[in-house]
């Protein structure tokens, strides 16, 4: 892969850094059990990248489900941590990223939230790698809006048109996209 070319990386964190998704659904499955909230595993996977009160008024509205959205979004992500010892890294960016590290900016662009992003990162041993973390708390809109990319390459000081994306959800290919930037869809390496 060429990425000399390039002024910035920036990488999704949830199922292209870390192997959390696995991890994201169980505690979604968990917790939205409790509120009598169905979500199967492919709409999941359809919804990566959006953040979590986005996820939980969707779902809520589509089952006509009552929901206070805040204490779920808290009792998913406390089942979340509660999991992060199963936590693995993504090896084939983390090593792009330690690769890089020192040799040009490097990002973390999340749909997520900052504390369960930098959780993760700090659990991995990964998070001094990246100059700047952007998480769904950053911008008003989120993936598949360009926000959560060019806010990165903003504080990347570096211009959107030089920056890479890798990302593993459509939301987040889309949003690359908006945001006029390469991306790499690291399924590809998982479909190999």
């Amino acid at each position: 892969m060429e990425l000399q070319k390039y002024s910035a990386l920036i990488f999704d964190c949830d199922g292209t850094l870390t192997d959390s998704m696995p991890i994201h659904y169980i505690a979604w499955r968990e917790t939205l059990l409790r509120y009598s909230i169905e979500f199967p595993e492919q709409k999941f996977y359809a919804m990566a990248g959006m953040p979590s009160d986005k996820v939980i008024m969707t779902l809520a509205a589509e089952q006509n489900v009552e929901v206070d959205v805040e204490k779920a979004m808290d009792e998913k992500e406390n089942e979340f941590i509660a999991n992060l010892m199963h936590l693995r890294p993504l090896e084939f960016c983390v090593d792009i990223a330690r690769k890089y590290h020192g040799q040009m900016p490097l990002a973390v662009a999340s749909g997520g939230t900052l504390p369960i992003v930098t959780q993760q990162l700090e659990h991995l041993g990964i998070i001094e790698l990246f100059d700047a973390i952007v998480t769904a708390e950053h911008t008003q809109r989120h993936k598949p809006e360009p926000d959560v990319f060019l806010e990165a390459a903003n504080r990347l000081n570096v211009p959107p048109e030089e920056c890479l994306v890798f990302e593993d959800a459509d939301l987040g290919v889309q949003a690359a996209i908006s945001a006029k930037m390469d991306y790499f869809d690291v399924r590809e390496i998982a479909a190999k």
